[in-house]
């Protein structure tokens, strides 16, 4: 005679029974049309199991849950062999997350070739890493701020909106609304392509939008804790990514490599510039290979004209300019000057890259400033960890789930 015992296993969710994840489970959102063809209609003597989206149901002591996965049993005891519940369960947790996406969708590009050489100061990196294919949009930005500042008095988030996103036309791009109150709350407007990129934003606004990425980009995600611990700040020096950060601002190796690096070894060289090339880039706006919005030769690109305008507009939209880099990132040279996590000294960071006002957009175009500077030629990107975008994330967790989600089911004998 074999008996067995209810057992309880660590997963993702904590250390729970099957009598406490079952309805968690159900609850998941049925309109995923999805079956977990595996497990569905196994039946066995005073039990049913089925487990498919939209049509099921949990029945436990007089009970009834429906959603994208649900287990039926009869109050009698039963146990499931443990390593394939965990492996469902993961599965369904992970399409729930998945339903809970982040409200905006950022674009990355995988860039590998771990452990290549540097370029003297810059670029060596000794793991892979995404990053993102463009600049931070300002309907990004805007997303993120109708998320986390229509209702606050704190100064740290009422100032991730600067009045210049506004006032300044050669970079507008978001108006504000509101008075920040329950009342009267802040409302944020994209004025004009929100597919530019997103300026005015200094290093602590870009940490904060870090944060709440980080936190999962949800309505409510925090920005002041994740990538970095900011609590409150928006000043000073020492802020540094902590360990298990899922999104960041790139490090000044990240930033430099995924600018310049030739790639396809780990000793392949750097190109000059971040459009694959040893020679300046041209500053229209064409189908042709290497060009970048910079300041060439004093002929501002949108305009060709070396006559500043005041109320001109001087960005266009990211990738734009068909140059990419080796990985696949658009307008790491000009456009905007970008934020990196790189501290040259006390108090400043680095900002890379040349923007549409300055004529060097070469790996030699490095500043440095203040990070509490918000200013009209800087923006950023970010960088995150290495794994398929959730979708995908899903749908491998799914199929493995399919494929070992045998539950053994037996009635307690005594």
């Amino acid at each position: 005679m074999t008996s067995s015992k209810r057992t309880t296993f660590s997963s993702p969710f904590g250390s729970k029974s099957p009598d406490t994840l079952l309805p968690a489970l159900a609850a998941i959102n049925s309109s995923t049309n999805i079956a977990l063809a595996a497990a569905n209609g196994i039946t066995g003597s005073g039990v049913h199991i089925q487990m498919e989206a939209g049509t099921t149901t949990l029945n436990a002591s007089n009970t009834t849950y429906s959603g994208l996965a649900a287990l039926s049993h009869s109050p009698k005891k039963i146990a499931m062999k443990t390593s394939y519940l965990a492996a469902a369960l993961f599965a369904a947790f992970t399409l729930n997350s998945d339903l809970r996406a982040a409200l905006i969708t950022i674009e990355t590009v995988m860039v590998g070739d771990a452990g290549n050489s540097s370029d003297g100061d810059f670029g060596a990196v000794a793991y892979e890493y995404k990053i993102g294919k463009y600049e931070v949009t300002i309907g990004q930005y805007t997303t993120f701020l109708n998320s986390v500042a229509s209702v606050t008095s704190d100064s740290y988030i009422v100032n991730l909106w600067n009045a210049q996103m506004t006032s300044n036309l050669n970079i507008a791009g978001i108006s504000r609304s509101g008075s920040g109150i329950e009342s009267s709350p802040y409302s944020y407007s994209v004025i004009g392509s929100g597919n530019r990129p997103i300026s005015y934003v200094n290093w602590f606004g870009a940490a904060r939008f870090a944060n709440w990425m980080n936190n999962g980009g949800t309505n409510g995600a925090s920005t002041e804790a994740g990538a970095y611990t900011l609590n409150g700040a928006s000043s000073g020096g020492g802020f540094t990514k902590n360990a298990g950060a899922t999104w960041w601002i790139p490090s000044a190796d990240e930033w430099y490599k995924a600018a310049y690096y030739k790639g396809g070894s780990t000793n392949a060289g750097y190109w000059d510039y971040a459009t694959q090339s040893d020679t300046a880039p041209g500053n229209t706006i064409s189908g042709a290979a290497n060009r970048a919005n910079y300041k060439k030769d004093g002929v501002y690109s949108l305009t060709q004209s070396a006559s500043y305008d005041p109320s001109q507009m001087y960005l266009a939209s990211v990738g734009a300019f068909d140059s990419p880099s080796a990985y696949g990132t658009y307008d790491q040279a000009g456009s905007l000057r970008e934020w990196n996590d790189g501290i040259p000294r006390a108090g400043s960071r680095f900002l890379f890259g040349g923007s549409w006002g300055s004529g060097n957009v070469s790996w030699t175009s490095q500043g440095v400033d203040d990070p509490m500077e918000a200013r009209p030629e800087t923006g950023f990107r970010l960088a995150t960890t290495p794994i398929p975008e959730p979708g995908t994330y899903a749908l491998m967790a799914l199929a493995g789930a399919v494929l070992v989600a045998r539950v053994v089911v037996r009635r307690r004998r005594s």
